[in-house]
């Protein structure tokens, strides 16, 4: 059984939350591509909907949209997903995994495409957390 930590960005918000998902909901990535759009309820969230944006493997190699398929592939980059140059023209070998997710893969970047309020649907709202304060103080 494949096992992923995502990783759910609400752009609306900037803010981003992690899930450990594992069993009949991990299945659900499995063979899907970077760009698809899947439904929220692998990952908590009923009634919204998220686009895969991207990953990484056990070792941390980044998920790359132009490569294709489950596999491992060296390049020559320039820049992008994988590597930052630190000076202008420098270009440095890689190697990235292709956009295909499969039982390799350790995190899945996902972002909401649909749907509003996602730290309320994952229980971690702001109100949430004050209440908890409240709660504490109280006791």
């Amino acid at each position: 059984m494949a096992e992923f930590k995502v990783v759910i960005a609400d752009p609306e918000t900037g803010e981003t939350f992690q899930r450990e998902v594992d069993g009949q909901d991990s299945n659900r990535f499995l063979g899907r591509e970077l760009g698809d759009e899947i439904g929220g309820d692998a990952v908590g969230l009923s009634e919204h909907t998220v686009e895969i944006t991207g990953g990484s493997d056990e070792t941390g190699r980044p998920m790359r949209e132009d490569v294709s398929g489950t596999r491992l592939k060296e390049l020559l980059l320039e820049g992008g997903v994988g590597f930052k140059p630190s000076r202008e023209g420098e270009r440095k070998r890689i190697t990235v995994r292709g956009r295909e997710i499969d039982d390799d893969v350790a995190q899945i970047n996902v972002s909401v495409v649909e749907g509003d309020d996602v730290a309320a649907a994952l229980g971690e709202s702001a109100d949430a957390d004050a209440d908890a304060d409240a709660d504490a103080d109280e006791e």
